[in-house]
């Protein structure tokens, strides 16, 4: 990637030093640099390209895809693309530990200055005195939070952009309002009802940085109805406790359906690379919903299976030979 040519280089030199330890053919691995996206784009139309992972913007991503689809060989692009997170604060869980749960968002949500992938830019909360308990501890916590530098000047102007986006709509209000500049970001926080979420797209777009959106709803179904209007993620986010259950229960098929990892009582930033993660979903957080970026999965991306039937020992591969013992 252009932003880091330094710590490529750093990188690929100990992948290479791997490489002449273990005895691997160094073909295996080859690093590119490049400063324009003309490069990728001759790379995933190779022919002896056979398959392509990627991370970034929709758009980029996007292009990207598009590409590996139209080669008169397609072949699979595993991207990931974007997501927003939600997370859902549940009746009893806001009544019991609403101010509790505001700040240990407004933590998740500026860690890294918000530049994480499943960063849980959306929180779903009720209307009322609990949920406003909720909102006025992440307003405060948010208030605490100084300029944090950005990866980019691309991603700081990128972030700048995704705020407009949010200002100057009479459906939605400003909690907490910072201007950003150059590659400082600070933490903004925005407010509107569910029925004004779902008849605006661009208020479910991905804003990458530490910028969060309060979503207020009446109802457990008005919550399950919001939730159905969400698109793919790649985390979901419960927050409940036992008098929750049954709420909780409804949501579950939604977001399963929504989601490559739901998880409950914690907050989504960070992945573990493990057998159980998944970090995918459904379209736009992937364009695989079956795949996974991080984790010991993840390699799946990259192998084909074959079934070998009724081969003497002699054709099988090494690794299978005396496996029928």
């Amino acid at each position: 990637h252009s932003a880091h040519p330094g710590t490529g280089e750093i990188v690929a030199e100990a992948i290479h030093a791997a490489i002449q330890k273990c005895g691997i053919h160094p073909g295996v691995f080859s690093l590119i640099h490049a400063n324009s996206r003309e490069v990728g784009q001759t790379l995933v139309q190779h022919p002896l390209i056979k398959a392509v992972g990627f991370t970034g913007s929709l758009g980029g991503g996007r292009a990207l895809f598009d590409l590996c689809a139209q080669r008169p060989e397609p072949i699979p692009f595993f991207g990931e693309l974007g997501s927003v997170n939600p997370m859902f604060v549940l009746a009893d869980a806001a009544r019991n530990r609403g101010a509790e749960i505001g700040a240990g968002w407004a933590g998740s949500l500026t860690m890294g200055a918000g530049q994480f992938c499943t960063n849980p830019g959306i929180a779903v909360v009720a209307k009322g005195a609990e949920g406003d308990a909720f909102v006025a501890a992440a307003k405060e916590a948010l208030e605490q939070v100084g300029p944090q530098v950005m990866l980019t000047d691309g991603i700081a102007k990128a972030y700048r952009d995704g705020k407009e986006r949010f200002t100057g709509r009479n459906a939605v209000r400003a909690l907490v309002s910072n201007d950003s500049e150059g590659r400082a970001a600070q933490p903004n926080l925005f407010e509107t009802d569910a029925d004004t979420y779902l008849q605006d797209h661009a208020l479910g777009e991905e804003v990458f940085g530490p910028l969060g959106l309060v979503l207020r709803v009446s109802s457990g179904d008005e919550m399950q109805e919001l939730a159905k209007g969400f698109e793919g993620q790649l985390t979901a986010t419960l927050q409940m406790d036992e008098g929750d259950t049954d709420a909780a229960k409804a949501l579950m098929p939604i977001l399963e359906r929504k989601a490559g990892r739901v998880l409950v009582n914690g907050f989504p930033t960070g992945v573990e690379v493990c057998d159980a993660m998944v970090h995918g979903g459904p379209y736009p957080a992937s364009t695989n919903f079956g795949a996974t970026s991080v984790g010991t999965m993840a390699i799946r991306r990259f192998l084909r299976p074959v079934s070998y039937q009724n081969l003497p020992e002699a054709l099988l591969p090494e690794d299978l030979r005396g496996a029928s013992a």
